[in-house]
């Protein structure tokens, strides 16, 4: 089992940045990547889009336009993975979930809260 816990949402001014982290617990070194989704009103969770992942090795991959303006990276003692968003847009704004993908299953956190003012 994993446990994922995002935290670091909140409001921020278009422009601005801001870094989430999801923090994992339980069987951690079963994790082979994790990725970050962002959800918009009327979508399911699943349905949300992906932002990147990062893979156990440090391989890193970006969708739309995260790409250039995010940044994941993974930090083993901690057994966290932050997602550092710059130049942020108001579009941007929804709810980011982190996902743990490992060889029995997936496991996704409760979300976190980011929302962008022009």
């Amino acid at each position: 089992q994993v446990q994922l816990v995002e935290s670091g949402g909140g409001l921020v001014q278009a422009g601005g940045s801001l870094r989430l982290s999801c923090a994992a617990s339980g069987s951690t070194k079963s994790i082979k990547a994790v990725a970050w989704y962002r959800q918009t009103p009327g979508m399911q969770r699943e349905q949300g889009e992906q932002v990147g992942a990062i893979s156990s090795s440090g391989g890193t991959d970006y969708n739309g336009n995260a790409r250039g303006r995010f940044i994941i990276s993974w930090d083993n003692a901690k057994n966290t993975v932050y997602l550092q968003m710059n130049s942020l847009q108001v579009s941007d704004t929804a709810v980011y979930f982190c996902r743990g993908l490992t060889e029995h299953g997936d496991y996704w956190g409760q979300g976190t809260q980011v929302t962008v003012s022009s």
